[in-house]
């Protein structure tokens, strides 16, 4: 599905000369990746359909069901399908109210693998009708649209029976012959919700008329709810696919349309039939749909057909002419680096309003939430074009990865998702060359997955078979440490599971002699992906040795079991003085490195894991930590930019896990005044100045000494940044981390009282006053705004009010608006504020606790806040209820500062809550009281710390 991450590796040509540096870096980019999708058995094999008495495949089947229904989740494999003729006929026209179904007829053409009596095939809220299995079929020849050849007998169906795990049973008065072809022949009929899921209805609004669209998305299992089919994902076969639909319509799916005719129905009403193309051998999953009245734009690369649908209004305006743009390079991109061609005549990418799965990588007809396909002439100080090009790359990659050799189930999702993400930033990088690949990756993909894959019960990247039991853990599986953790032409159009990509591997590794590895690839990636998490390497210069254990919080009493250990077989690249050293492997708890022992000068010190080449944190000995400060401070360039970004988020996540205390992290801020990359400052940002700590830190104590200690170092790129901002924001135009990075050291830097940028602010915003037709630059428009108000009285917080109501507001515009009214600084207008969250006139109801989130988190608004909703709650639960007390009551225990606000809290909940809701309240207030005392013991070290350097 849609792009989350991944990393890139370039294959060279000169594959014998360059096989070194390809196994490393294939190496080094899956470890990267790793709690990389873990398995930590072989693939078994699918269950064999138990016999009955006369060796017909039958099975036991559920207690207490009928006969032949299986207990298994997977279906038997006595039958296999080899083609499908759909007909899918979504009764829909414009303008109807509904409610709206589908009906269809499909004709599955089977392999029988084993005698049996039985039919089993997923489908879940269908009403099928009509089964019939026809065949024998002759030898050789193939099914085809309206009529079999030689069709053979009638196999007749007495009963059809929907078991138990989204299944059909067609029980049968005959016997179905091993090594025979059959036709299974099923009408059916569903629902068609608005839910985004399977095959769904969705309305929009174009050109200012309200329309409506059928689209599908069938990953991982709602094909089932769209026909009866063989919904696993190594059950490949070719489809072919019509469509009947509104004449008013066009209607797309994976292949081209070969012909379209008119129909009429019981009614006399006209239809239109469109007719695909045969297809290509392909799972269910990557089936797709689309029915709309939309425009497209068009190019052809290398004979492809790409076409880009979307909103006739969108398509107008050029909203979707850039991605037009990078589809066809970043598709020839993929062909030259994977040396296979793309299989199919055309590809269409199409912009839905409304997709709850973001994006998807349908073969031949891709499917995207339009705010991923759209870039908008004033998007251009957003961050827009490298998503648009990351999320577009991924799903390319996925016509290779998953869909031409896909897993054989889904716990090797990885083979999937992985590889596509494996590819994406490279194919970004190539169509927008002025992005920072190795900056950008780290950054967004492997520090974000580093902070999730750190606690016991995360799960192991490719899970064991029998753990994935249904829809539910299988949609589990789509999270960022799937999207974050070669085998083509052998496996086209087929399957493949983690182990035949380590034998092919292997086969690099058995071919050459430059590489020696300390183990066979299979060992080296199962101790990565046989266990959870990933580990923390200690190293000690004094002694040169090194140590690993899997990083967990230490504040926390649980321990991890695994077969393996906690042991890794770990690459580390590693550089001694600001040279590159050999890579050297770990692989066992600890081991012995002499070249690691380092002499008395302070001029000797190592670094490991550059570049963050591999996936585990590093922790220095002090003696080494002492000497990286000194290189920092004196020149900090010698350690390259994404090592500090490394080393920097390293310390503070092993102080936050108990490895280490804060003093150590802090001494490794000091040298931030000569620190010029935006991305390095905000993981600094984001550990000192975290947004649910910032009424915190304005504590008395810590505020004015952490106000001039930072200040002392930001003020380099702060000067720098803004002077683009006063006289050339256009320049800033391609600073991909300017735009999503920048806002945050404006906001940092307004909050601790930097005068230039609280004028800064106030003249902008004034400016915009003046002239509302001006715009404030996007980089920095919430700091501008909420200081404009802040700095002002009634007259700026009645212009953001009048902004809001604007007609012409963004969704976005009126979220930044909404934040800077709650920036206030005269309480009565915060009083205001909130009782307009009140009325149904002003707001929609789910404004109203928006705005006292954002009041809540305010220096004054606090208290203003909480007094609010103690004298409205019996009004506020009568028309919101659950929902806006939990996203309330989650706010307010987040800032609780005191235990007395944690018992005024308490008082509340134990007089308003009814005892389930009181439960789960009293479970989070008791959280924020541990949480509390160890602030107070944090804030502490740091405020002693702060008055020892302040000056430095």
């Amino acid at each position: 599905m849609g792009a989350r991450g991944g990393s890139g590796l370039y294959v060279g040509r000169r594959a014998a000369a360059l096989v070194a540096a390809v196994l490393l870096a294939l190496l080094a980019a899956l470890l990267a990746l790793a709690a990389l999708y873990g398995r930590c058995r072989g693939e078994e094999a699918p269950p064999a359909p138990p016999k009955s008495p006369d060796g017909a495949a039958g099975g036991a089947g559920v207690p207490g069901g009928p006969p032949g229904v299986p207990s298994w989740r997977r279906l038997p494999r006595h039958l296999l399908p080899l083609h499908y003729d759909l007909e899918l006929w979504p009764r829909v026209r414009p303008g109807q109210a509904g409610p709206f179904s589908f009906v269809g007829q499909v004709n599955i053409t089977v392999r029988c693998r084993q005698d049996t009596r039985a039919a089993v095939l997923h489908s879940a809220g269908l009403r099928i009708r009509g089964a019939a299995v026809r065949g024998p079929l002759p030898e050789p020849g193939d099914a085809v649209w309206g009529s079999l050849p030689n069709p053979g007998v009638v196999v007749e169906v007495p009963e059809l029976q929907e078991a138990a795990g989204e299944v059909a049973v067609l029980e049968l008065r005959g016997r179905l012959q091993a090594g025979r072809r059959y036709v299974l022949q099923l009408g059916f009929q569903g629902r068609l919700e608005e839910d985004l899921d399977g095959l769904f209805l969705t309305r929009y609004t174009d050109q200012g008329r309200s329309s409506m669209l059928i689209a599908s998305q069938l990953e991982p299992t709602y094909a089932r709810t769209v026909y009866p089919c063989f919904d696993e994902p190594a059950m490949k076969a070719t489809f072919n696919i019509r469509i009947i639909h509104d004449p008013s319509y066009v209607a797309l799916s994976n292949m081209p349309a070969i012909d379209t005719s008119e129909m009429k129905d019981e009614n006399g009403s006209l239809w239109t039939v469109t007719t695909f193309k045969t297809s290509l051998k392909m799972s269910t999953y990557i089936t797709a749909f689309v029915i709309c009245d939309f425009d497209y734009v068009t190019r052809t690369e290398r004979g492809n057909e790409i076409r880009i649908w979307a909103r006739k209004e969108a398509i107008k305006n050029g909203y979707v002419d850039y991605a037009l743009n990078i589809t066809g390079p970043i598709f020839s991109f993929l062909e030259d680096l994977l040396n296979i061609s793309y299989p199919l005549p055309k590809t269409d990418l199409v912009a839905l309003p409304d997709f709850g799965a973001g994006a998807m990588e349908n073969w031949g007809l891709m499917t995207f939430q339009e705010s991923s396909l759209m870039y908008l002439p004033s998007d251009k100080f957003t961050s827009r074009k490298a998503m648009i090009a990351i999320i577009v790359s991924h799903e390319l990659g996925h016509q290779w990865f998953g869909n031409l050799v896909t897993m054989k189930w889904w716990n090797d999702l990885w083979l999937n998702e992985g590889l596509a993400s494996y590819f994406e930033y490279l194919g970004a990088t190539f169509v927008e060359p002025r992005l920072s690949l190795d900056k950008i990756f780290y950054d967004h993909v492997v520090q974000p997955v580093l902070r999730e894959d750190n606690e016991v019960g995360v799960r192991s990247l490719s899970q064991n078979e029998d753990k994935i039991k249904g829809s539910f853990s299988l949609i589990s599986l789509f999270d960022s440490i799937t999207y974050n953790k070669l085998y083509l032409k052998e496996f086209s159009f087929s399957n493949a599971n983690q182990d035949d990509l380590w034998t092919h591997i292997q086969m690099v590794v058995d071919a050459q002699d430059e590489v020696h590895l300390p183990a066979s690839v299979k060992k080296i990636m199962d101790s990565w992906t046989c266990q959870n998490g990933f580990p923390v390497l200690t190293l000690n210069i004094t002694t040169g040795t090194i140590s690993q254990e899997q990083f967990l919080n230490k504040k926390n009493e649980n321990t991890s079991t695994d077969s393996y250990n906690n042991t890794w077989i770990v690459p580390i690249s590693w550089m001694r003085n600001g040279s590159s050293q050999p890579l050297i492997w770990l692989d066992k708890s600890s081991k012995f490195f002499p070249e690691m022992q380092v002499s008395e000068s302070e001029y000797d010190w190592i670094l490991l894991n550059v570049n963050l080449s591999g996936y585990y944190r590093v922790n220095y000995d002090q003696l080494n930590l002492k000497r990286l400060v000194h290189l920092l401070e004196n020149d900090p360039k010698a350690i390259p930019a994404v090592s500090r970004f490394q080393l920097l988020d390293d310390v503070f996540a092993l102080t936050q896990f108990g490895y280490i205390q804060i003093e150590t992290a802090l001494e490794l801020t000091k040298y931030l005044a000569r620190e010029d990359e935006l991305f390095i400052w905000n993981v600094v940002l984001l550990n000192l100045v975290p947004e649910n700590l910032e009424s915190t830190l304005k504590n008395y104590e810590v505020y004015p000494l952490l106000k001039k200690y930072l200040l002392k170092r930001m003020l380099p790129i702060y000067h720098y940044y803004a002077g683009f901002i006063r006289q050339n924001v256009d320049a800033l135009e391609h600073d991909y981390f300017a735009k999503v990075y920048l806002e945050k050291l404006f906001a940092t830097a307004c909050w601790l009282g930097l005068q230039d940028c609280l004028d800064l602010s106030y003249e902008l915003y004034t400016k915009w006053m003046d002239n509302p037709q001006y715009k404030i630059p996007f980089l920095i428009r919430r700091t501008v705004s909420c200081y404009g108000v802040a700095l002002g009285s009634d007259k700026e917080w009645n212009f953001a009010w009048e902004m809001y109501n604007h007609t012409d507001s963004t969704k976005e515009d009126k979220d930044i608006l909404l934040s800077a009214m709650s920036c206030a600084k005269e309480s009565w207008l915060l009083h205001r504020y909130l009782q307009y969250g009140l009325s149904d006139t002003l707001f929609s109801s789910n404004c109203t606790s928006i705005i006292i989130s954002y009041v809540v988190t305010k220096d004054i608004g606090h208290r203003i806040a909480w007094d609010f909703v103690t004298e409205n709650w019996p009004l506020l639960n009568e028309r919101y209820g659950k929902e806006l007390l939990h996203d309330v009551l989650k706010v307010m225990g987040r800032f609780v500062n005191t235990d007395v606000q944690i018992q005024e809290l308490q008082v509340f909940y134990n007089t308003t809550l009814e005892e389930d809701e009181r439960v789960t309240a009293t479970l989070l207030l008791e959280f924020a009281k541990v949480e509390n005392v160890e602030r107070r013991q944090l804030l502490t070290k740091v405020a002693d710390w702060l008055h020892k350097n302040v000056d430095d």
